[in-house]
């Protein structure tokens, strides 16, 4: 094997559908935080989805403090590849939400891959 290579697993297949998941707190969020960016397409390979705050499959990613490292890392990344992230209060009207946490808890599930 060789360094970067993907290796699976025997006997795991894969299913063309995928249910995406859903964190379904996202209604008690107002007043967490998230990073609004500048509005950047799903890199799913055919997907016409285009994202206002970093997302993770589909739902807006929350924190609940402002100063909390692992938002102000991901605001950082989204800055050095020119996405101009702002940390803006969650309001539900901005779509549906995911809290951090519960996204890493739940083995950070993505809808999908960028296209090779």
């Amino acid at each position: 094997m060789e360094r970067g290579s993907i290796v699976f697993q025997s006997g795991v297949s894969q299913t063309e559908e995928q249910e995406l998941w859903l964190d379904d707190d996202s209604d008690e969020r107002d007043g967490w935080f998230c990073v609004r960016t500048d509005p950047f397409p799903c890199p799913a390979s055919g997907c016409t989805y285009v994202a206002d705050f970093m997302t993770a499959a589909h739902l807006i990613l929350v924190w609940q403090e402002q100063d909390d490292p692992n938002l102000l890392r991901h605001a950082a990344r989204a800055r050095d590849v020119g996405r101009n992230p702002r940390i803006v209060g969650y309001q539900a009207v901005y779509g549906p939400s995911a809290s951090y946490y519960a996204w890493i808890a739940a083995g950070r599930p993505v809808h999908g891959v960028r296209a090779q």
